[in-house]
């Protein structure tokens, strides 16, 4: 079956497991495209090396709908407003870490609605603002960091040191400070 679907689309994009490639793709963009990570289509399709050539068939693993994609964008961009675009792009990494870690629910819509004693992980989910639109830095933030996933330091924490009232979170590993946000595991 050939993957037709895009990340425009309204539809889900798990319906389909096999992507034929196409003149001018790389794997990035294909991971980029359907939310799926670069390692993980190597992994899948036993490859050595980032070459594929047009024709070839591509097993994808597990993609992430349009609707978490949104959802995770509209978190981002209410999270690091503001924030440099690699800032972005690792609160959206965080998230990921999160889904992929057994200690946190295994969905990135179960990972942002997350609750501890009745306190939301997210405070734009607190305070409504995970209901606003993304911007189209979060929408691209959130295609790298699909395409990129399971690479980086393991962060499953961001805070801002300045704003940050928990002293939990001032105990846990700083992996990378990006603007105003430390990332931490």
């Amino acid at each position: 079956m050939t993957m037709m679907m895009g990340i425009g689309s309204n539809q889900s994009t798990e319906a389909a497991s096999v992507y034929t490639v196409k003149s001018g793709d790389t794997l990035y963009k294909i991971g980029q495209t359907y939310g799926v990570s670069v390692s993980s289509i190597q992994s899948m399709n036993k490859l050595n090396s980032n070459i594929i050539y047009p024709g070839q068939k591509l097993t994808l693993s597990q993609p992430v709908t349009q609707a978490e994609m949104d959802l995770l964008a509209r978190l981002v961009s209410a999270e690091a407003k503001g924030e440099p675009y690699a800032g972005k792009v690792a609160v959206a990494t965080v998230v990921l870490n999160r889904v992929d870690n057994p200690a946190f629910p295994n969905t990135i819509t179960n990972v942002i609605y997350a609750q501890d004693q009745g306190h939301y992980a997210f405070t734009p989910v607190a305070n409504g603002q995970i209901n606003q639109s993304a911007d189209a830095d979060s929408k691209k933030a959130v295609r790298e960091a699909l395409a990129f996933r399971g690479q980086g330091s393991g962060s499953l924490y961001f805070y801002n040191p300045k704003t940050s009232t928990s002293s939990w979170i001032f105990s846990r590993q700083v992996t990378v400070t990006i603007g105003n946000h430390r990332f931490a595991k």
